[in-house]
């Protein structure tokens, strides 16, 4: 019974979904991903690294709106307005750029194991990275660290270099896995029910 709980869960995290997200990236140094995983082991989330605060309350203030939308339209779009102009004031009064700031849009194809994407530079293989995901349209943000499994270059975009990264996660909360793999779930569903809506 207990080889079939693990093969479930393994099929779980195996499930793959492509998809846009907000998403940036960035190396981590051995030494600083080894005080991170001690922490952790410690029980201290990786979420209490410096610089977090912002993008956890600009996340969930999102999230809380979206949830708002889908009962009430008009009282999301209103509170909505009102969160752009308070983000406006806040980055005028600060100088320094958040996480939330290098946030863009990517292509990402993940699971609860990992995540491939595309990359304008090369990384090298085994290097750690830290990952900031918003997963949308609910604006669920997972913060974990990933090894590079592989960098392949891809045909030039616009003249440009660009390659295909994938990683591993090597440090995740619990939580945050299921988050993705909920996610997943969520996606592939609705990609089937426009399938059968368009045939």
């Amino acid at each position: 019974m207990a080889d079939t709980n693990f093969e479930d869960n393994d099929r779980r995290q195996a499930v793959r979904v492509t998809g846009r997200n907000l998403f940036y990236f960035q190396p981590v140094s051995q030494d600083r991903f080894a005080m991170i995983r001690r922490d952790f082991e410690a029980g201290i989330p990786p979420y209490n690294q410096e610089g977090l605060a912002d993008i956890q309350m600009f996340i969930g203030a999102q999230s809380a709106l979206a949830r708002i939308k889908e009962r009430d339209a008009d009282l999301g779009d209103f509170l909505a307005h009102l969160d752009t102009k308070i983000n406006l004031l806040l980055k005028k009064t600060s100088a320094s750029k958040t996480i939330f700031d290098r946030l863009s849009l990517y292509d990402l194809n993940l699971s609860g194991r990992g995540v491939s994407f595309v990359a304008a530079s090369r990384v090298a293989v085994d290097d750690i990275l830290e990952f900031h995901i918003t997963l949308l349209p609910t604006y669920t943000y997972v913060y974990c660290f990933g090894k590079v499994i592989s960098c392949s270059p891809l045909p030039p975009k616009e003249g440009e270099n660009i390659y295909k990264v994938g990683a591993e996660f090597i440090l995740i909360m619990e939580d945050d896995q299921e988050k993705l793999i909920q996610h997943n779930f969520k996606q592939q569903s609705l990609a089937l029910r426009n399938r059968r809506l368009k045939s």
